[in-house]
């Protein structure tokens, strides 16, 4: 390991399981698997079992991700679909963009 990758530590809020909460889970860990092969931490936050988190955290609709490090905290709110979308949310497609270009 030669280079030291940053560790994202992510909470994703949902509703119980609504196809809505289950296609944000199934997106979100495609992401993760393919872009971040092992440099995050998931946790998943069930806001009916426990609203006192969401209350917290102030999530005001479900599905959420909340991108708690590296800073800024980020939140995407929706179902995760929109790929780019939820990289750029994550800051992981700028940083590819500025090294892509940066190297010219």
């Amino acid at each position: 390991m030669n280079e030291a990758k940053k560790t994202y530590v992510l909470k994703l809020y949902v509703a119980g399981n609504t196809p809505n909460s289950m296609r944000a889970l199934k997106t979100l860990k495609n992401i993760l698997d393919e872009e971040f092969q092992g440099v995050y931490a998931l946790k998943v936050i069930d806001v009916l079992k426990n609203p006192q988190l969401a209350e917290e955290d102030k999530i005001l609709a479900t599905p959420t991700l909340s991108k708690i490090l590296p800073p800024p905290v980020r939140k995407i709110i929706g179902d995760l679909t929109d790929r780019e979308r939820v990289l750029i949310g994550l800051d992981l497609l700028y940083e590819e963009l500025n090294e892509e270009y940066g190297k010219e």
